[in-house]
């Protein structure tokens, strides 16, 4: 079995840290503007998933996670357009609502491209071996 590294444990507590932020950004807040707090929301799915995969995947290039999960949230949200039953079953569930979403927005892009950098950023930082 192989151990994990110091660098794993990083990421594992990075995703992890990135739940309750997420949740929390999609409170409505007095003081921000619905539509920040919103969509920062859609930075902070993006750094999670990197975040995760850079646990799961410690040897994959911090560009090539931070690729991957811009484009699979690319993916999913313009599926957002797509409604057939099965996609509308799951999005009725809070977890499908979470990872799937259930409305396209245009505006959610340009939080998907900084959530991705900001993760490629603290990984590419965070990936020595140890």
């Amino acid at each position: 079995m192989r151990r994990i590294t110091l660098s794993q444990w990083r990421h594992l507590a990075l995703a992890s840290l990135c739940i309750p932020l997420g949740l929390l950004a999609k409170q409505r807040h007095p003081v921000v503007p619905e539509w920040i707090s919103h969509n920062f929301a859609g930075a902070i799915y993006v750094m999670w998933w990197c975040f995760l995969a850079h646990a799961l995947l410690p040897r994959t290039k911090a560009t090539t996670v931070a690729a991957w999960v811009l484009a699979a949230t690319c993916v999913i949200e313009f599926a957002q357009l797509w409604h057939p039953p099965f996609l509308t079953s799951l999005r009725a569930t809070l977890p499908g609502r979470l990872v799937l979403g259930n409305s396209f927005a245009w505006d959610d892009f340009p939080f998907y491209f900084a959530g991705a950098a900001v993760s490629w950023l603290v990984s590419s930082r965070n990936t020595a071996p140890g």
